[in-house]
């Protein structure tokens, strides 16, 4: 920092915040830290009594904060993400439209491990909408060697370290399995909590086929919804290893992909994930997703709609966080389930 008269301070970098105080009306920065002095800034700064000034002195080989804050951004930047204006040093990063949040946590975690530096952003695989705030960017001290904000462009690679996949308009299929259902015994409970789920989507449903636990039938009804046009086919019912559920057969007699018959969560442990042709998922969800209010449906159907397919290791991370604990009150996605 240099102490300089304000009447020179034109061109310069303020090194701290400026208050001012207006009795009755006002009481805030009039300028923060990281300001370039304007000519016009010059009156308002001497009538809040500043007739000297702390001014950030460039040095070579190093950086200003707002300089360090704009490369960061840059690590991140991506399709659907606007920058903040540069605030204190700090550039946050807003959805441009609603989709499922991606971030490579292995490069993000190579990055903050630089020292000086961070980059804290929302966690990832979970649904964000327009205006959402996914993530801050700064460095920590005022300044920063610029041969480090090199090193932390270098180990972000070729590709943003964030990506905002917009949603996209899908259509689904329901099957919904059960000899007590079929038959008029009991009413079925499970359509109308897929339907509620599936409206915070784009979803046209293509319809809804009960059915008995007929494997036969089922990969028909499947089927049929794929020939239709179904962009996705979801199959309630039948799903545990009870000798008469055999949903997981009727799946797999399809000829789709069986990604998981099992997952690491619960609610949820029998959920299924099957790809019809390489790219129509076919869900086979558990009992659990009946009552529970978050399910292992709540994971996994964000990415479905994204477009973003699953593998096993996907399913198998899920367990790191996969614990519902059913809270009172329920916060979802504000919370550890899933994370």
């Amino acid at each position: 920092m240099r102490l300089i008269d304000t009447g020179d301070a034109v061109g310069h970098v303020l090194c701290h915040d400026l208050t001012q105080i207006i009795k009755g009306k006002t009481k805030d920065a009039v300028f923060r830290k990281g300001h370039v002095v304007s000519e016009e800034d010059i009156p308002v700064l001497l009538s809040i009594g500043k007739e000297h000034l702390y001014v950030w002195e460039k040095q070579e080989g190093m950086l200003h904060e707002n300089e360090a804050a704009e490369i960061l951004y840059g690590i991140c930047r991506n399709e659907y993400m606007r920058p903040t204006d540069v605030k204190e040093g700090k550039i946050e990063i807003i959805a441009e439209a609603d989709g499922l949040l991606k971030i490579d946590v292995e490069r993000l975690r190579r990055i903050n491990s630089l020292g000086d530096i961070m980059i804290a952003t929302r966690h990832a695989n979970f649904p964000v909408k327009k205006g959402d705030k996914l993530a801050g960017t700064r460095i920590i001290p005022l300044v920063i060697e610029e041969e480090k904000m090199r090193e932390a462009v270098r180990l972000s690679g070729d590709r943003p370290l964030m990506e905002v996949r917009p949603f996209r308009k899908k259509r689904a299929g329901i099957v919904t399995t059960g000899s007590e259902v079929f038959h008029g015994r009991i009413k079925d409970a499970f359509g109308p909590v897929i339907l509620e789920k599936l409206g915070e989507y784009d979803v046209e449903i293509l319809g809804q086929k009960i059915l008995d636990d007929n494997p036969l039938e089922i990969t028909r009804a499947i089927e049929g919804f794929i020939e239709s046009g179904a962009d996705m086919v979801i199959c309630t019912g039948g799903m545990s290893v009870d000798p008469d559920d055999t949903t997981p057969t009727a799946i797999r007699n399809t000829g789709a992909e069986i990604v998981s018959y099992g997952a690491p969560v619960l609610p949820g442990a029998m959920f299924l994930l099957a790809y019809h042709g390489g790219h129509v998922p076919i869900l086979g969800l558990p009992g659990c997703v009946m009552y529970a209010k978050r399910t292992i449906f709540d994971l996994v159907l964000p990415r479905v709609m994204a477009d973003d397919d699953m593998t096993l290791e996907d399913l198998a991370g899920l367990g790191h966080g996969g614990l519902c604990l059913s809270c009172k009150v329920c916060t979802f996605p504000n919370c550890g389930f899933g994370k």
